[in-house]
């Protein structure tokens, strides 16, 4: 497409141009790291640590200041721990309310709490990653910079042309846009883990994947719970809109596939 003077540009470089300025845009304007810790030293040792990394972190030591914040402005990821003072169920509760205001925010749960009821409390609720305190600081930025590269590598690698953005399976499609799936025409909850896992996947039906694969093309770092419990809840989402769906199949001692084969109708 021409370039008459600067009154027209093709959409290749209006597309590129766009590009352009939302890395000079993530380069001026630092990722905002939310954490919402009770204990006073704790919370200065992950802000220092974060602020070293170059990000702006907020810093909450309750629900109620976490809410005030939320509800003016969500940040780019949030740090969570359970217990906020006398509050012990604190953090699930500030982890359901930002999920039900984004299905893509980046959450971390930070905690000394390492049940397994907790852990698949967390995970249930929507979090991205479940840690327990005893994590090092290098490991903890090494956690949350993979899930910032995973955001801005699908932001920067997707093409960009009109039948690129939506990857259909059969019944499943994936609009690479606006980070939604849907199954049978009916959209399916998922956080943006759940999102990544299943269009890593998907898109390549057939492949398996096993866990260190699927963590890296999924651009996440978590232990194999962690990858056993999304699978899992990943599962019960898709049965709730078709209690036939099985398509996501388990290689045991390999790992998970997208099976494509045609499902049987929903019955009415």
């Amino acid at each position: 497409m021409m370039n008459y003077g600067n009154v027209f540009f093709g959409h290749k470089m209006v597309t590129n141009y766009a590009k352009l300025l939302e890395k000079l845009r993530n380069k001026v304007m630092p990722k905002t790291i939310a954490i919402v810790e009770d204990e006073p030293s704790l919370r200065e040792n992950y802000s220092d640590a974060l602020l070293k990394q170059g990000y702006r972190v907020d810093t909450y030591a309750s629900r109620s200041e976490a809410f005030d914040a939320f509800k003016q402005t969500l940040p780019d990821l949030a740090l969570l721990d359970i217990g906020l003072e006398d509050d012990i169920d604190g953090g699930f509760e500030v982890c359901r309310f930002l999920r039900s205001e984004s299905a893509t925010l980046p959450i971390i749960f930070l905690t000394a709490r390492d049940s397994d009821l907790d852990t698949i409390s967390g995970l249930r609720l929507g979090a991205d990653d479940y840690l327990t305190k005893d994590i090092s600081l290098v490991n903890l930025c090494a956690r949350i910079s993979a899930l910032f590269r995973r955001i801005d590598a699908f932001s920067t690698n997707v093409n960009t042309e009109q039948d690129e953005k939506i990857v259909q399976r059969n019944q499943l499609s994936i609009d690479t846009n606006r980070y939604s799936i849907s199954w049978n025409d009916t959209h399916i909850d998922l956080t943006l883990t759940e999102f990544w896992m299943v269009y890593t996947l998907a898109y390549r039906p057939g492949h398996v994947k096993n866990r260190e694969q699927l963590m890296e093309d999924a651009k996440i770092v978590v232990d194999d719970a962690t990858i056993t419990s999304h699978i899992k809840r990943i599962r019960k989402k898709f049965q709730v809109v078709d209690k036939h769906f099985d398509c996501i199949d388990t290689v045991y001692g390999m790992g998970y596939r997208w099976n494509n084969v045609t499902q049987k109708p929903q019955e009415k």
